[in-house]
């Protein structure tokens, strides 16, 4: 029950912060304090306390309740080694995101929190949901309350950035729907068994070209959620408009559920159908790539900036996640993790600044390494990581996911996704220079980072510092997981996996294991006739 409780925990936290509001400012801020740390305090515990033998067994927490049994939707949960490297990523950005708007946030604190511990949940449930329905449940339960954190708490043009997130994600959202629909029909007709169950429907005999469009459906929206070139558009514009504990979110959390989307679901759902897909996955990979670092170094405002810089993070998601090898699938993993710390950082950096300036535009800063030396010496540290600086989380992700899609059949695209290095020094430096170097264009006189600032700032420094000396505390714990879906990728493509019992439903797919211990109600005659059947059309 306890991944059932951390759910409770974050949606009674939200609902308890938005009454105490009534009374006063401050109880909404420490209450929702206290439930993330609490929060983060179970994750961590879990982290402590993993063995990653478990992993091949199966899922190391699951929880299964009926919810609507009669249209085969479950309550289903389950935790593996990547499921819960993405939760404490989640709890640790949700006590960030606390400290950075305690102060940011002063109107409608109250209903902030809420909406911020609602996305939490959304996000959380995301990562844990082991049935197709729910999973959609949580997908769009991120939607409402990020919709709200934009167009009430953002910037001047909150509305318009904050509609567009919306028509973006929704859209694509209804996509996915129409694909899970698609796979519950298909599967139903299979086995006469109609269920949203992830582990049921894995091994779904699909043809060929039906298979191509219900995978469609998914990737489309993870790519949008993933900022995909030509489907970023709305992330530069959310993450400009956004208050800061809003794009720390998008950054670190929103655009790392459309990576595990890919992962957990895209490709061992649809194994051959990836494999048709991955040139082109890869091609808008490299061109989200350098397109992302060649915009980030024509901004000139600084949010925007930062914006751009996830947009080309995150094409090495893409690159890494089609190469189908197991140290670039590795590599992403790590890529999840330091990109959301080195780029939330910068976006805290960024809105302090707006805090003390009421500016985002470049060409108004300069010089301010006197006044704000501390935030000076932190923008240093995530700039250099964000650039990929060796001994910094950055570097080991991006190295994996290069070496490891070299090794594949994208070798030239590899290549030239390699020329990211030049492109981010340049804007790395862009940063430096014009935030905190140059000339003064106008003479601030500004607080630096105060206490609350630098316990925010120096956590992220010593996680980006632990990850680039000490990568196999992720990668342990990532690696069955990866070798699983590998596993299943390659054995669709060497045609194993018709053979391996995706015919005769005793056999139960159980986190990458094919287990002939359970035996589910079907019928089996009926079941080999239809799946003769089409596999004849």
């Amino acid at each position: 029950m306890i991944l059932v409780w951390i759910l409770i925990l974050l949606i009674g936290t939200g609902l308890l912060a938005w009454l105490a509001s009534r009374w006063s400012t401050f109880l909404p801020k420490l209450i929702s304090l206290v439930g993330t740390l609490v929060y983060f305090g179970i994750t961590l515990w879990l982290w402590l306390g993993h063995d990653s033998g478990i992993d091949s067994e199966g899922w190391i927490i699951s929880y299964t309740g009926n919810w609507m049994p009669s249209f085969g939707i479950q309550f289903k949960l389950g935790m593996d080694g990547l499921s819960l490297l993405m939760l404490l990523l989640t709890s640790f950005l949700s006590v960030i995101c606390v400290l950075v708007s305690w102060k940011e946030i002063k109107t409608r604190v109250g209903f902030f929190h809420f909406n911020l511990l609602l996305e939490l949940a959304g996000i959380t449930g995301v990562f844990l949901a082991l049935d197709l329905f729910l999973f959609y449940f949580s997908w769009e339960l991120m939607l409402v309350p990020m919709y709200f954190l934009i167009s009430i708490w953002g910037h001047e043009d909150r509305i318009y950035a904050g509609k567009k997130f919306f028509l973006f994600t929704q859209a694509s959202g209804l996509l996915m729907l129409l694909g899970i629909l698609g796979l519950y029909f298909i599967h139903g007709q299979n086995t006469d068994v109609y269920t949203f169950d992830y582990e049921q429907l894995l091994g779904t005999v699909i043809p060929k070209g039906t298979a191509f469009i219900l995978m469609l459906g998914f990737v489309v929206a993870f790519a949008v959620k993933l900022s995909t070139v030509p489907l970023h558009s709305w992330l530069p514009d959310a993450h400009t408009q956004a208050p800061t504990a809003g794009s720390v979110i998008l950054a670190g959390l929103l655009l790392k559920t459309g990576a595990y989307g890919l992962i957990r679901f895209a490709l061992p759902l649809f194994p051959e159908a990836s494999h048709q897909l991955a040139p082109l996955a890869v091609l808008l990979g490299v061109i989200s790539i350098l397109y992302g670092a060649k915009l980030a170094f024509a901004q000139t405002d600084f949010k925007r900036l930062v914006a751009y810089i996830s947009v080309s993070h995150m094409g090495f998601i893409l690159l890494g996640i089609y190469s189908f090898n197991e140290m670039a699938m590795q590599g992403v993993v790590m890529q999840m993790i330091v990109h959301a710390v080195s780029t939330g950082a910068l976006f805290i950096i960024a809105g302090s600044l707006y805090d003390r300036i009421h500016t985002r535009d470049l060409a108004q800063m300069g010089g301010l390494w006197r006044q704000v030396p501390r935030m000076g010496t932190m923008g240093l540290v995530f700039v250099m990581a964000s650039m990929g600086l060796p001994g910094l989380g950055n570097f080991i992700a991006e190295i994996l996911i290069l070496i490891g899609s070299y090794q594949g059949p994208f070798k030239v695209l590899t290549i030239i996704a390699t020329m990211v290095l030049i492109t981010a020094t340049a804007y790395a430096l862009r940063i430096i220079q014009k935030v905190f170097y140059e000339e003064e264009r106008k003479v601030w006189v500004i607080p630096d980072f105060g206490v609350r600032e630098m316990i925010v700032m120096l956590s992220l420094t010593g996680v980006i510092l632990w990850l680039g000396w000490y990568p196999s505390s992720v990668l342990r714990m990532s690696e069955v997981p990866v070798q699983k879906v590998i596993q299943e990728v390659r054995m669709s493509k060497s045609g194993e996996k018709e053979e391996l019992g995706s015919i005769d439903k005793n056999t139960v797919y159980n986190g990458g294991d094919f287990l002939n211990e359970k035996s589910m109600d079907v019928k089996k005659e009926n079941q080999a006739q239809k799946i003769k059947s089409i596999k004849t059309e």
